[in-house]
């Protein structure tokens, strides 16, 4: 990444957050105590099914990576946040700027693509029963599970590569965090082609998202034909709450991309969308897919139990 400025070679400025003085204390823990909460679900979460050999499903391994990702996510954004919160200093190096970016990025096309493999899961699992145990097999899934994260960090790496082609004109980033959107407004050449692989990726994300909810749809279909009625109620309220928060994550990560072409979008609504990607759904999510499911709660009760039994005994 090249520079036409010497300042802005070594420090680049993000924009401010509009904290007055008395309100940094506050603001600072209330960013701390919300990134150990968002560490603690998750790797509980992942501690509960990696310690127990009968959740190494392929809907557990999957949400496994789920909480890797979320904390991938939320890691890229709240070490630097709470520090500049904390010291009042909003400048970063490119370099760091450029990781925290690849770091969102990857993030945020893993979370798509992880919970579109997810849905599918539980759409052969549910629709296709009979099919199931021989779609999804250990060595399906461990092929499914690295070809994910390969796409993923392949088309990031191409997303940041077309930038490496740039001198930057600029060191002012418009938005909380470092992000392509605001790393593109630093040049002052033509970004067309970057332009229309972003488009490419976006048109990727909405047929991500056509996928969830017509797999959602099925399930749903398929349980409100079954005969209890408890299946009927549950179906329902977990697609119900799953769709929910799949597709306001994408309309929120839609909207954060399609702001920066728009001028007469406010800025402040831009950059609260943007903090709320990378905020909610690290919580929502070992919540929802997470602890929510009743083997992964019991044996997280069941570990802290333990933990309390030999505390006690010591």
């Amino acid at each position: 990444m090249k520079s036409t400025d010497s300042n802005a070679s070594s420090l680049w400025r993000m924009e401010s957050l509009g904290i007055p003085p008395s309100g940094t204390y506050p603001v600072f823990i209330t960013g701390l105590f919300t990134y150990c909460f968002i560490l603690t679900c998750n790797i509980t979460v992942l501690l509960a099914i990696g310690l127990d050999h009968h959740l190494h499903k392929p809907m557990y391994v999957l949400l496994f990576n789920l909480s890797v990702n979320d904390v991938l996510g939320a890691t890229a954004l709240f070490p630097q946040l709470i520090s500049s919160i904390l010291w009042q200093n909003r400048d970063i190096s490119p370099a760091a700027c450029l990781i925290q970016a690849i770091l969102v990025h990857i993030y945020g096309t893993g979370a798509i693509i992880i919970l579109s493999v997810m849905a599918y899961d539980r759409y052969v699992a549910i629709c296709r029963p009979l099919l199931y145990h021989s779609v999804m097999t250990p060595s399906k899934l461990r092929t499914i599970i690295v070809a994910m994260w390969a796409f993923t960090i392949i088309v990031i790496g191409v997303l940041f590569l077309m930038l490496t082609r740039f001198r930057f004109c600029r060191n002012l980033i418009t938005d909380t965090f470092c992000a392509n959107p605001s790393l593109t407004k630093m040049i002052c050449e033509d970004t067309s082609a970057n332009n229309y692989y972003g488009l490419a990726l976006t048109a990727f994300q909405v047929a991500s998202v056509a996928l969830v909810v017509f797999t959602y749809i099925q399930i749903l279909i398929t349980c409100l034909f079954n005969k209890q009625a408890d299946t009927k109620s549950k179906a329902v309220r977990t697609c119900a709450t799953h769709l929910v928060v799949f597709i306001t994550y994408q309309i929120n990560v839609c909207f954060f991309i399609f702001s920066h072409r728009f001028q007469q979008v406010s800025p402040y609504l831009r950059r609260s969308v943007g903090v709320s990607i990378l905020v909610f759904p690290p919580i929502l999510n070992p919540l929802i897919y997470g602890l929510n499911t009743k083997e992964i709660r019991s044996k997280v009760i069941y570990m802290f139990r333990k933990h309390h039994v030999s505390s006690q005994k010591c």
